[in-house]
């Protein structure tokens, strides 16, 4: 567990609306430092592959192919680490199950990926195929433009997840075998008939920020669509930057634990 020994948890819930401010407890962040380091790690690469690789190189070796995948910038470490951690509460504390870590699939180290930040899978007791599509902002301060901004790309598409980003994740399930190749055929047939109806694809919007959850994102909230379920989370990190950059370097920091 990442979010229960670290975060408090503040549930609004309003309809099918659910707004969670989290803040971090008093020696929460000390207590999952090893854990929030290995999730980090997991989402650049396999966490076999990395093992491997201090086998083979020492751990100087295998940090430095790990470094070759993680940003630099403090922008696109804040934006990837903003999606991490949104990825991380998702398969915490929903049913759904994001299947594929994407950015083990970026260009470059400072590229931005396209698309969904995150895709969330379930199946019902019908085994219907429902979807999570998920933004995720993170900002020292976090205003009212970039909220819209999330917004906005999250009622895109008809509020459903692109196909760009469905295929994406239908093509790497199919790489593999058994249920994950047969949850990807299932995603390339609803890519094929967009038959799915609003309300089987939920929507999430994450935040991360260095201040109190602002107004805008309960504004936000409360205009949403009442076609589907809603969920925004904000994660308040006083010291974000500090916070981010710590992140990064413990994460880079092999044999160290």
């Amino acid at each position: 567990m990442l979010y229960i020994p670290w975060c408090d948890r503040n549930v609004h819930e309003q309809d099918s609306k659910q707004l969670w401010r989290l803040s971090e407890r008093d020696g929460g962040r000390s207590a999952v430092e090893a854990t929030l380091n290995t999730r980090i790690r997991s989402h650049y690469d396999n966490l076999d592959a990395i093992a491997e690789d201090v086998r083979e190189l020492g751990y100087p070796g295998a940090a430095a192919i790990l470094a070759e995948r993680m940003p630099r910038s403090a922008r696109a470490r804040s934006g990837e680490l903003g999606e991490i951690l949104a990825t991380e509460l998702v398969e915490e504390h929903l049913d759904f199950n994001v299947p594929i870590r994407r950015l083990r699939y970026k260009d470059g180290r400072e590229m931005a990926l396209r698309g969904d930040d995150f895709v969330g899978l379930k199946l019902d007791d019908q085994n219907n195929l429902h979807f999570l599509k998920g933004e995720s902002k993170s900002r020292e301060n976090l205003s009212k433009a970039t909220i819209l901004e999330a917004r906005e790309a999250l009622s895109r598409d008809d509020g459903r997840p692109t196909a760009t980003s469905l295929l994406f994740v239908a093509d790497r399930l199919m790489e593999g075998e058994g249920e994950r190749r047969q949850m990807g055929r299932r995603i390339r047939n609803e890519v094929a008939s967009r038959a799915a109806p609003p309300g089987r694809t939920s929507h999430m919007l994450f935040t991360l920020s260095g201040n109190a959850t602002p107004q805008a994102l309960h504004d936000d909230l409360a205009a949403a669509d009442m076609v589907r379920p809603h969920l925004s989370a904000h994660l308040r990190i006083e010291d974000h930057q500090a916070f981010i950059q710590a992140c990064y370097e413990r994460a880079l920091a092999l044999g160290n634990e």
